[in-house]
């Protein structure tokens, strides 16, 4: 039998992680689970994986803020980030930092393997549909590309898109625009 791959969960959702933890275990990666930042590097330092899922939030923490240093300790780490607020600017930023690949949740198991074992079978090459988004995606994916520009800074992000804060604050917290599939 293969030894199993070293793997570290990133996560602040416990239930997800441990879910995701298991059935990754089943598919052959040994998996450590880290909750927040410090914790994963403190893991990536002692338990020295090959691989890592990655979240985009970590409670107040930025998961894309998280990827230069992973990579600075495992220069060979191959980086998946997991999100449930998709859009093309963060698997932009992503990729731009490190990231070897990026999904939009819900994701299952095996999507997961596929795109950390480079399969080809991930959505950073289906972000772009084959029509023009709706305006609420665009307006949502501009968001997140002025958020990125001002290293997640909220209130930085609402002076240059124009808005108050806590309407900025309001279109974060809602969840984007899916693509309508013919």
């Amino acid at each position: 039998m293969n030894d199993p791959r070293p793997l570290l969960l990133i996560d602040d959702d416990a239930v997800f992680a441990a879910v995701l933890g298991r059935a990754l275990g089943a598919r052959g990666f040994a998996v450590e689970i880290a909750n927040d930042g410090s914790r994963a590097l403190a893991l990536a330092r002692e338990k020295a994986p090959d691989y890592a899922v990655l979240d985009l939030k970590l409670g107040a923490e930025n998961g894309l803020a998280l990827i230069p240093d992973l990579l600075a300790l495992r220069p060979n780490l191959r980086i998946l980030l997991l999100t449930g607020y998709a859009s093309i600017a963060t698997a932009v930023e992503a990729i731009k930092r490190g990231a070897h690949d990026y999904l939009a949740k819900p994701v299952d198991a095996d999507q997961v393997v596929g795109a950390l074992l480079g399969d080809g079978n991930s959505e950073v090459e289906h972000v772009v549909p084959g029509h023009a988004p709706p305006l609420k995606r665009l307006e949502w994916e501009h968001i997140q590309r002025v958020l990125a520009e001002c290293e997640g800074n909220i209130s930085e992000a609402a002076r240059r898109l124009g808005l108050h804060r806590r309407t900025l604050q309001r279109k974060l917290a809602k969840r984007p625009v899916r693509e309508a599939h013919d």
